[in-house]
């Protein structure tokens, strides 16, 4: 029997190392703006093309690298910062070159220029898929040049995989400010398809987070600091008027590296709890410094998820922090008792004359003589008793319209309508709907009793209007007194301009402002114009939900998201108007039975089952 082990060549050991470090262009972004760091860069300038399935181009100020260096860097189990086991204990470092470029050319065609600073000539390589094309001398400026061009080009079932543009370069900006919140002391630029998305000077946190999210977050945050021998903790919080209904604002970073914890996170959204409703999150921008000795950062291959040795007492830490800050800055609730005003006394003015108090006494006082005196009464209200149309609205919601009962053997020469009468007043029983616990309505039809989900039906009645205004190009919409302004975070900025098209068709009428903003000068009429950019931003977070362009066009998509977003929900009390509307709608609907997400819309009873239940 012939051997069955062999070693496996270093093109593909390469390609496997690349699957579990490279997983899409977000990665390979990750690694080099991550190595431009190590190279002690102060200006940092990132392009994009194609979200960067073309092109990923890096370039750094920093120290450059030897002739030697630069062809070290990608060979495989290359590191600057690993020279013993012990090392791997004590990392404060992200990788200066090294491993990460030899799983990043393995897939992608990867030119190099570097030049140290006391060298007048710099080095050039050429990689294609770990196949070594050629190293030459270069004139180039000092520093480090990595293009990136067709990323998986010889792996294509993993192109394949990728997202649409949009939500890969979505990833790209997410590992680009995780990069560029934690190093405010370096200058970063980011071009996408030869546009300026960010433009980053040098600066402290706090400009550096308004920099990245908006002029508007310069009043949102409150700085957290804790120093302890554990745990040095420092950052900011965001006040819990702007929490958010979707994730995206918060960061932890350790040692310099953005970590994931849903265990923190529990500590710093418990400091909250009270403060913000039960489905917000809070923003926050945490950043903890402990001895490398007591974390692991190597049990993920991203290293964005590390172990703590005490990770309870840096629990406890967190949240004693948050709490403090939100107490300090008097954001949460405090007892405000009344404070009684004639002990304010306030002084008596220079030179006043003291006198001697003196006490009068009746010397006729009989404490019991008995006096008539004028007493205080106090009426206690008294519960009203129904009145003649308070019975009647409660019988009328009550009991079922009249045609839903067939009377036998009633007298035939009354009419089909139920009368009953009142003191003073004779009403007619209604044949419209009746809400039930302010969730289902009931109403009759030929074929039998019909209950009504509220919330599934109004989806079903907002998505077919909204397809119908679609069909019409564009959708009359209510234009505004005073057009709103919303600011959105870049990443939602660059996907609502994807599809402000058809925000339009539904409605909208928007003007980019620029830097992340928009003027909306109308909205959709069924929509409420008290905060839109609310509304927008969970609009946009259930569009971004994977898969969900597979399953619908854009338009439909978008009316079905906002059909459920406006639709009344289970709870709401409705006028008869409303109920009357909304049941009139439903059977008007080219599927009436089913919402958008299909589910039913209502249940039949028929009379026959009615008869067969009540024995009839």
């Amino acid at each position: 029997m012939t051997d069955i082990i062999r070693l496996l060549p270093d093109s593909v050991a390469n390609q496997i190392a690349a699957g579990e470090v490279v997983q899409r262009p977000a990665s390979a972004v990750k690694e080099l703006l991550e190595n431009t760091i190590d190279s002690g860069a102060t200006d940092v300038k990132l392009v994009i093309r194609e979200s960067g399935k073309m092109l990923i181009q890096v370039s750094d100020n920093g120290c450059g690298m030897s002739e030697r260096d630069a062809r070290m860097c990608f060979e495989r189990h290359a590191t600057s910062k690993i020279q013993k086991a012990d090392d791997l204990l004590a990392i404060r470092t992200l990788g200066f070159r090294g491993e990460a470029l030899a799983s990043i050319a393995s897939i992608a065609q990867v030119e190099l220029k570097t030049k140290r600073h006391e060298d007048e000539i710099g080095t050039s390589i050429l990689i294609e898929g770990t196949e070594f094309k050629g190293q030459s001398p270069v004139s180039c400026q000092n520093g480090t040049i990595v293009s990136v061009k067709n990323l998986f080009f010889n792996v294509p079932a993993r192109r394949n995989f990728l997202k649409s543009n949009t939500l890969e370069l979505k990833y790209i900006i997410e590992e680009f400010f995780r990069v560029a919140l934690v190093h405010p002391d370096v200058a970063f630029t980011f071009y996408n398809q030869d546009k300026t998305l960010f433009q980053l000077p040098v600066g402290n946190l706090r400009q550096r987070i308004v920099s990245l999210y908006g002029s508007s977050y310069g009043q949102r945050l409150i700085p957290v600091e804790q120093e302890t021998a554990l745990v040095n903790i420092s950052g900011f919080i965001g006040k819990p008027e702007f929490a958010k209904k979707t994730r995206g604002e918060q960061y932890f970073f350790a040692n310099g590296r953005f970590i994931k914890s849903a265990y923190l996170h529990h500590a710093v959204d418990g400091a909250f709890k009270e403060l913000i409703p039960d489905d917000s999150v809070p923003s926050y921008f945490i950043y903890m410094e402990v001895d490398p000795q007591t974390i692991d950062v190597n049990i993920h291959p991203t290293k964005t998820e590390i172990n703590f040795q005490d990770i309870k007492s840096i629990y406890a830490i967190l949240h004693a922090a948050v709490k403090q800050s939100i107490g300090k800055f008097n954001l949460s609730p405090s007892l405000d008792f009344d404070v009684e005003q004639s002990m304010n006394l306030p002084p008596l003015p220079e030179n006043y004359p003291i006198r001697q108090p003196v006490i009068t006494v009746n010397p006729d006082y009989n404490p019991f003589e008995k006096k008539t005196q004028p007493q205080t009464s106090f009426t206690f209200p008294q519960k009203p008793s129904p009145s003649i149309q308070g019975w009647r609205e409660l019988y009328e919601t009550q009991r079922p319209p009249a045609d839903l009962l067939e009377f036998q053997g009633s007298d035939p020469g009354s009419s089909g309508s139920s009368q009953e009468e009142f003191p003073g007043e004779t009403t007619t029983t209604r044949k419209n709907g009746v809400q039930v616990r302010n969730s289902f309505i009931t109403t009759s039809t030929q074929s039998g009793i019909v209950i009504i989900d509220q919330q599934h039906a109004h989806e079903r009645v907002l998505y077919e209007k909204f397809l119908e205004k679609k069909q019409m190009d564009t959708a009359p919409g209510q234009h505004q007194l005073i057009p709103q302004t919303i600011t959105l975070s870049p990443d939602d900025a660059q996907f609502f301009n994807e599809w402000k098209s058809y925000f339009e068709q539904l409605g909208f009428e928007i003007n980019d402002f620029g830097k992340g903003s928009f003027v909306i000068h109308a909205i959709p009429v069924n929509l409420e114009a008290t905060d839109i950019r609310m509304f927008i931003e969970s609009v946009l977070e259930s569009l971004k939900s994977p898969g969900q362009e597979n399953k619908m066009d854009q338009g439909q998509l978008l009316a079905k998201t906002m059909a459920k977003k406006l639709s009344v929900k289970r709870g709401k009390k409705l006028h008869q108007e409303e109920i009357d509307s909304l049941i009139e709608n439903l059977f008007a609907c080219k599927v009436p039975g089913v919402s958008p997400d299909g589910k039913p819309t209502m249940l039949v009873i028929s009379y026959d089952e009615l008869n067969t239940k009540f024995k009839i």
